[in-house]
């Protein structure tokens, strides 16, 4: 599939948004109603500190704590022992074991995609590394990195790592912008990272499923710019979803204090970090005068407060037919997940909390068509958002 045609994908039903001026809408949101008719299940526990869930195409789930671990879910339980053969990985503050993703043709290959953090507190990065899982699911086999993050950064924090394939193959990476002020890199904030197109920091990054750059990148044969970036100008994705049905892609993304960004995606455009964004400095001071700026993409939706937003996945299951075509969007801080209603053309139509009472890190829909969520927890759980009973239990 050529760049144009997953931009197209990308803006089916018009790309009207892409040049909104700056008084253009955005929806801010922060307290939302209950959903109603679901109730969640605890399907699994004792996972320490889940950061991502995969689903494999005989219906076992992989599923990665951030100190380190792979583990196993199959037939309605967690493996006793970690699946053995993962790399050395930094395990401290934001970094460690973060997203998972098995190979589109996995029946067929049984490779297995990772994000994770590597590196020293003065000098690190995120990496995407490659292994392929054994035929009895118990080993990973030639780990092997396949791209390290540029340029290095001082501290563990954002890393971004959420992982998407699109329908031609190819991979996207998405990437934190470097870390909060005071970090800086070559003598200026790290945030600036996401607005230099030389840098991978504060990127969506496509890569073919072997590392390399495909050659059809936005960017390709400009001097000034890494050939590898997709789209740039974000703070620090957690969440990346593509929609089945008509192929947009979306991203959401955490602001400072307040801010948090819900974004629909295309190839080359810039989503304003830091230089356009509804955030505020942590101290309370203002990061930019500028809301929206012309050439930058507003974000579809706001949140303030913080949602510390997480998981991103598109529902189209059986089980809940009122959901299907919505987006449900975890959240760290507000410990619920967030439906957002879409209508056919990508316009957000409202919001609804399912509140789950504990930082949600990961949210996927299951191959039997409930929604899962992992909690951010020591001891974190795996929940199954099934329907309520008919009595309402």
């Amino acid at each position: 599939m050529s760049l144009a045609l997953v931009a197209a994908l990308a803006c089916a039903g018009g790309c009207a948004w892409l040049t909104r001026k700056p008084s253009g809408p955005v929806i801010p949101s922060a307290d939302a109603p209950r959903a109603g008719g679901w109730r969640a299940v605890t399907v699994a526990e004792g996972l320490e500190r889940p950061w991502a869930i995969a689903w494999l195409p005989n219906g076992d789930a992989l599923i990665t704590e951030r100190p380190g671990r792979l583990r196993l879910f199959r037939d309605g339980r967690l493996a006793p022992e970690p699946i053995a053969g993962l790399g050395s990985v930094a395990a401290e503050g934001h970094a460690g074991l973060m997203d998972v993703s098995p190979h589109p043709r996995f029946t067929e290959n049984r490779l297995v995609y990772f994000t994770y953090a590597a590196g020293t507190r003065e000098a690190n990065s995120t990496r995407l590394a490659r292994a392929r899982l054994n035929a009895d699911s118990t080993a990973l086999e030639d780990f092997a990195d396949l791209h390290v993050v540029s340029p290095l950064k001082p501290r563990f924090q954002h890393f971004g790592s959420r992982l998407l394939w699109l329908p031609d193959g190819t991979l996207l990476l998405a990437l934190g912008d470097g870390g909060n002020p005071p970090t800086r890199i070559d003598g200026e904030l790290a945030r600036e990272q996401a607005q230099k197109l030389s840098s991978q920091l504060g990127k969506i990054l496509r890569l073919r499923d072997d590392g390399t750059v495909p050659p059809d990148n936005p960017f390709v044969g400009r001097a000034d710019a890494d050939p590898a970036v997709w789209s740039y100008g974000h703070r620090n994705i957690q969440g990346l979803a593509r929609d089945p049905d008509t192929g947009r892609v979306w991203a959401n993304e955490h602001g400072s204090r307040g801010g948090d960004e819900l974004n629909l995606l295309a190839p080359g455009a810039n989503y304003g970090w830091p230089r356009a964004t509804y955030s505020i400095e942590y101290t309370f001071g203002t990061i930019s005068p500028h809301r929206a700026l012309p050439g930058m993409v507003d974000p579809l939706v706001v949140w303030t407060p913080a949602q510390a937003p997480s998981g991103l996945a598109f529902y189209n299951g059986e089980r809940f037919p009122a959901w299907r075509g919505d987006l449900f969007s975890g959240a760290l801080k507000r410990k619920e997940v967030r439906r957002v209603d879409l209508d056919s053309e990508g316009r957000v139509l409202g919001q609804e909390s399912l509140p789950i009472g504990a930082r949600v890190r990961d949210v996927r829909q299951g191959p039997d068509g409930f929604l899962y969520v992992l909690t951010d927890e020591p001891a974190g759980r795996l929940l199954r958002i099934e329907p309520a009973l008919a009595s309402g239990s």
